[in-house]
């Protein structure tokens, strides 16, 4: 008996945490038309994984590649979760508690702080409010994104500097091809050469003048989000602290599977965490060691010995409420969860009147969007939008997005289509929310106490559906492609239970005192190396010690 899962990475995602890797670059790094991964068989009777095995033996013999962009794995049903627990041989650090608190920053010099972050506005605006937070406590701080993004950033008050990629190109790939298999041959290279010039520009980010001002610029520390590729070879190179934010699971556990997989038998949840680690390093390592050998003059990792993920030493501060999803009891004291990051937009907006007008008029909406996520069939949303509303009796605000959603024959009194709105802002002024379960707009709707229907259309989007629904603050998630009047009909029903919202109301209360921004910094200030003695800081592990294959396959 075996039970079949599949790491889903065939549909679109404009949060993009995995587009400059895994989505694109397994189909790039791979090239599969040459080197496709050959399906095995895992024997009957096999009861253990040996640890012996080479890393490509390893992905041959659990992994296939499927023609639909998906990733399929196998694992015996009962076999043990310790059989595929490949850190075994390391020692363990064990679990803590430990809150980052107020760290003592008054040993702590002013630093030059750049803040390497890959993604979408949705990616990039929590590092806006961390930056701002780094400036208050008299840091000098540098946030390198995609040119999209520099007068958002320079609007707040930070030092921007240009990373090279341009989301909206890879995000139309995506809307076109439906997953990482291109319409044409000829657009692999377009691809690679989004993520080539992401990477070529990290090292840079890191000590280059300011492009406004000319004031020189040499990190003291890297903050990261994984997406950025080569922010570990950069730390190493320069030989400064790095510190991972992220705002979706990347640390293996055995308490829940992979964000991008889809794993029903616990035994596999690590296990999950391990391959896309693998399938990233194997589509990436190319461009690693041509960057690692030209731009960083380090010695290029060997191609069996690799792994995209930091070392261990590195500390990791993941961006959600402990009150939604508890930190791991197998997550050590470096890694921290320390809540949403928000960013204060609605204190300077100013709403148009018609909108407020609108509000007015009658009982808070529902809002229904999905932000820059391309929705296949406009028209028929829209009208399923419409009439679920007219059925249940509710108001609703249609954020047309670039879906394209609320193109109406003619205006209706109990709907409102909106361009654009800060979300601190309209959330709070609506009774529920609907919309692709991204995780700012996952923590904005929860924050404002809204029951919360998600319905993914890619990646970690499920993830934290089903994290909604766990807490009881909204219904199960709904996948894009199952989009119906009947389960928007149900959907809604389900937020307008009264005990519903009271959940909600709980949820935000407690979520109220999270402060993600101050624990955020705060832990980046526990774990920052203190000077010793000497001049220099503890510096960061050899590669050896962490582009390790035992780290990835447990394997000697």
């Amino acid at each position: 008996m075996r039970s079949l899962f599949y790491l889903n990475v065939s549909e679109q995602d404009c949060n993009w945490k995995l587009l400059h890797t895994f989505l694109l670059g397994l189909l790039m790094g791979f090239q599969l038309s040459k080197t496709r991964l050959a399906k095995h068989q895992l024997l009957e009777n096999q009861r253990e994984i040996p640890t012996n095995l080479g890393k490509l033996q390893w992905l041959n013999q659990v992994a296939t590649v499927k023609t639909d962009g998906t990733v399929q794995l196998e694992v015996p049903l009962d076999i043990k979760p310790q059989n595929l627990d490949f850190e075994s041989e390391f020692p363990s650090i064990g679990p803590t508690d430990e809150d980052p608190g107020m760290a003592d920053i008054q040993d702590l010099p002013p630093l030059q702080i750049v803040m390497l972050i890959v993604g979408t506005r949705g990616d990039v605006q929590p590092f806006v409010a961390i930056g701002k937070r780094f400036q208050e406590h008299g840091h000098r701080v540098r946030l390198a994104t995609h040119s999209n993004f520099r007068e958002f950033v320079l609007t707040a008050g930070l030092e921007f500097y240009p990373l090279g990629g341009d989301p909206k190109v890879l995000a139309w790939y995506m809307v076109k091809n439906k997953g990482i298999l291109p319409s044409r041959p000829s657009e692999i290279q377009i691809q690679r050469n989004e993520l080539k010039d992401i990477i070529l520009s990290l090292l840079p980010a890191c000590m280059d003048p300011d492009p406004h001002s000319n004031m020189p610029f040499e990190a003291d520390a890297i903050i990261a989000n994984p997406p950025a590729c080569g922010h570990i070879h950069v730390a190493e190179a320069l030989k400064v602290p790095l510190h991972i934010f992220f705002t979706m699971p990347w640390t293996p556990t055995g308490e829940f599977p992979h964000p991008l997989s889809r794993v029903k038998v616990p035994a596999g949840y690590k296990l999950s965490y391990h391959i896309i680690d693998a399938l990233i390093w194997l589509a990436i390592r190319d461009m690693i060691n041509e960057f690692r050998k030209k731009k960083l003059k380090l010695r290029p990792v060997t191609y069996l010995c690799g792994s995209n993920s930091p070392p261990p030493d590195v500390p990791i501060g993941y961006m959600w409420s402990p009150h939604l999803v508890p930190k791991p009891k197998d997550w050590g004291p470096k890694i921290d969860v320390v809540g949403f990051c928000f960013l204060d937009l609605a204190s300077t907006y100013e709403p148009p009147d018609s909108l407020v007008k609108w509000l007015e008029e009658g009982e808070r909406p529902i809002y229904i969007g999905f932000g820059s996520l391309p929705v296949q069939e406009p028209r028929r949303m829209t009208d399923i939008i419409i009439k679920a509303l007219e059925t249940t009796g509710q108001r609703g605000i249609i954020s047309k997005g670039w879906g394209g959603l609320g193109n109406l024959a003619e205006p209706m009194e109990y709907v409102y289509l909106l361009d654009n709105c800060p979300h601190d802002w309209l959330f709070a002024r609506c009774s529920a929310v609907v919309h692709h379960g991204g995780a700012g707009t996952t923590a904005a709707g929860l924050r404002a106490a809204c029951p919360t229907t998600i319905i993914p259309f890619f990646g970690d989007q499920t993830f934290w559906g089903e994290q909604v629904y766990a807490r009881g603050v909204g219904p199960a998630p709904i996948p894009v492609d199952d989009f119906s009047l009947e389960k928007l009909i149900d959907a809604i029903r389900f937020m307008l239970d009264p005990k519903v919202k009271e959940r909600a109301m709980d949820l935000a209360a407690a979520m109220e005192n999270d402060d993600g921004v101050g624990r955020m910094v705060n832990s980046f200030y526990k774990h920052f190396p203190r000077r010793n003695s000497g001049s220099e800081c503890e510096p960061l592990p050899g590669p050896s010690s962490f582009l390790s294959i035992r780290r990835c396959f447990g394997c000697s």
